[in-house]
């Protein structure tokens, strides 16, 4: 009787174990209270209201593409076009509404249908011709780049747009993208809540939804999935349409933050998203990650970026922390993957 308690026990505490260790959030969810308390303690600036404000603020745009990427790379591929996106829905608004007249959000759903349809056009790319997504996309990122610059400057023979604060019905838009809640003494802008929502869905759809099956089933065995029915093709672009699309939204909450927008807006952006999707616990390999954790990555980002401001420290020492977050990251969730299916 004795014997078979103390194995029952056994049992239980290592299933309890083996299903934290399963969540690939852990590791990110860590890193975020360490390095919370970490500026908290040595910042006196960090953890007050306004100084949470501000990076919160930066953490929020990051965190939408992040768990935006994260579901595609769940999804086994990668989208290098995702920073450049946000820069060129951001022009497309500015130049239809400042140099055509355009109705604000005529030109908003503009930008989207548009932003959509090079999502359409990358989903398609890598699934009829077979080539690798890093190459496709590699591919977009610079098309959009050279139209965000040559295009626009042919346009409006400029590469950053003004003038947006006069565009008739600008307020409207910015109450929904733009604008910023006092609370406790520090400004939350609209943008961290656009960021819980998109988590929150993405969350949903991924743990409660058949079409969270399939992103987790044509990431980790897409032969495997084609053969018991999962819609292999309708969900990869769906997928690229997914990032695109969070693009065209991080777009927005730039440019009616600012009120302006440049043709580099978001370049260089897209190894960030893909950074913080790997801390969250996302497999580069795909068929595994985790929404909550790409959001935690960002979160994780955001704090860093500005708590080395709050410091006083080379702003330089950022991108050291990024390669060491990386690798940090890749280890760990191979190391808890592995423990994970050991553990009995």
């Amino acid at each position: 009787m004795t014997t078979a308690t103390v194995t029952d026990e056994r049992i239980a505490r290592t299933s309890t174990v083996t299903k934290l260790l399963k969540r690939p959030e852990i590791g990110a969810l860590v890193a975020t209270i360490v390095i919370f308390v970490f500026f908290a303690a040595t910042t006196s600036v960090f953890a007050t209201a306004p100084g949470a404000s501000t990076w919160l603020r930066g953490a929020s745009t990051i965190g939408i593409m992040a768990v935006a990427v994260a579901l595609l790379m769940i999804g086994g591929e990668f989208d290098l076009s995702a920073g450049a996106m946000t820069g060129f829905t951001g022009l497309v608004v500015g130049v239809l509404t400042t140099e055509y007249g355009l109705n604000i959000w005529a030109a908003i759903v503009v930008s989207l249908a548009l932003a959509l349809l090079v999502g359409f056009i990358n989903g398609v790319l890598v699934m009829k011709t077979g080539l690798p997504s890093f190459i496709v996309t590699l591919g977009t990122f610079f098309v959009l780049q050279g139209i965000d610059l040559a295009g626009t400057k042919a346009l409006i023979g400029q590469v950053a747009i003004q003038g947006m604060s006069s565009v008739p019905y600008y307020d409207q838009a910015k109450k929904v993208f733009g604008s910023a809640a006092d609370i406790g003494g520090g400004l939350v802008y609209a943008s961290v809540f656009w960021w819980i929502a998109v988590t929150a869905i993405a969350t949903w759809i991924l743990l409660r939804t058949r079409t969270g099956n399939w992103i987790f089933s044509v990431g980790g065995q897409q032969t495997a999935a084609r053969q018991i029915g999962v819609p292999v093709f309708k969900t990869k672009v769906g997928l690229f349409m997914t990032t695109a699309g969070a693009g065209w939204l991080v777009g927005m909450l730039l440019l009616f933050t600012t009120s302006t927008v440049q043709s580099n807006t978001g370049v260089g952006q897209e190894f960030i998203y893909i950074i913080c999707a790997v801390v969250g616990g996302c497999l580069m390999t795909g068929g595994y990650g985790s929404a909550i954790g790409a959001a935690l990555g960002a979160l994780i980002y955001g704090m860093v970026n500005q708590g080395i401001v709050y410091s006083g420290w080379d702003n330089n020492w950022l991108k050291a922390f990024l390669g060491v977050m990386l690798l940090g990251a890749v280890l760990l969730n191979e190391w808890v993957r592995k423990r994970a299916e050991t553990a009995r």
